[in-house]
């Protein structure tokens, strides 16, 4: 797509994260940024082309589509987690623990120290097709 063209762009994928209702505000920014960095280094197809401002100074690319942002009960998280494994969308989770750890070795230890039925999950991200991540969001609300 050139800069001239002005018809909306309509995504038939969708990017979300849900998070857990009960996270302070400044776990919920730290969830979400640590979930969304796990997509981008998986799936190249959902980063865009880099910036460049007027001057022509560069920046990174980023996602090419919207993250949408949602929230829900511990056990709105639970099945929301179970229908992206049913479904083998591509997935990040941040379970409670990794607020403890202060490195990815410790964290991903962390994870691995649990089953996938006893997770306590803090959030979870999930990329693919649209009705197939409004199906794994099911009972999960906007973010405020």
């Amino acid at each position: 797509m050139t800069t001239t063209d002005t018809a909306p762009v309509r995504f038939d994928t969708k990017i979300a994260v849900i998070l857990r209702e009960d996270l302070e505000t400044w776990q919920r920014l730290n969830v979400t940024a640590f979930l969304v960095s796990g997509l981008g280094t998986e799936l190249p197809e959902v980063i865009g082309e880099p910036y460049a401002d007027a001057d022509g100074t560069r920046y990174l690319p980023m996602f090419r589509q919207p993250v949408l942002v949602f929230e829900g009960t511990k056990e709105t998280l639970t099945a929301a987690h179970a229908r992206a494994l049913s479904r083998a969308l591509p997935r990040a989770v941040f379970t409670t623990e990794l607020f403890t750890t202060g490195n990815d070795r410790d964290n991903r230890a962390a994870v691995r120290a649990v089953g996938t039925d006893g997770l306590d999950l803090a959030g979870l991200a999930v990329y693919g097709p649209r009705n197939a991540v409004d199906k794994v969001l099911k009972g999960a609300r906007m973010h405020p």
